[in-house]
């Protein structure tokens, strides 16, 4: 089974110069986590997720987040989420994402989603986004095709 027989297409996408506001209020509205970002050719150039925006609440403190000499007031840090979505798509989002082609097999698929620990991925078909492919859509179309015979 290859990835174009299971990827869902009629994707919604941002631009890199979209505010991050529109790429939350998108993933809020579709219930996701994260967006293909594409040029106006629909050429691929980056994915921002819901995790991108909330990184940027936290000081670059790596792993000093949680001890008590650097300690930081998550409250005051909750209140620079307006300044936050107010930020454009391209300085948060991740540039050249990894990718699946459509005639790629799904397997081959998940397996790089369980390599990344990734539940979707862009598919793309010569830089061109042609669709989105999840850890659900491969499942169930294994299911269809193989867990039906029974």
């Amino acid at each position: 089974m290859l990835v174009h027989e299971v990827m869902s297409t009629g994707i919604v996408t941002v631009q890199k110069t979209d505010t991050i506001r529109s790429a939350v209020m998108k993933m809020m509205h579709r219930h996701c986590g994260s967006l293909p970002v594409v040029e106006a050719d629909n050429r691929l150039v980056g994915v921002v997720t819901l995790r991108d925006v909330l990184i940027q609440l936290y000081p670059n403190y790596g792993d000093y987040i949680h001890d008590n000499v650097h300690s930081r007031s998550f409250v005051e840090m909750e209140d620079g989420y307006p300044e936050v979505l107010g930020g454009k798509v391209e300085n948060i989002m991740s540039k050249n994402p990894m990718t699946v082609a459509p005639h790629d097999p799904i397997l081959e698929a998940a397996s790089y989603m369980g390599l990344k620990n990734f539940r979707r991925m862009p598919v793309v078909d010569k830089g061109t986004l042609v669709g989105i492919v999840s850890i659900s859509d491969i499942n169930r179309g294994l299911f269809i095709e193989k867990g039906m015979q029974r």
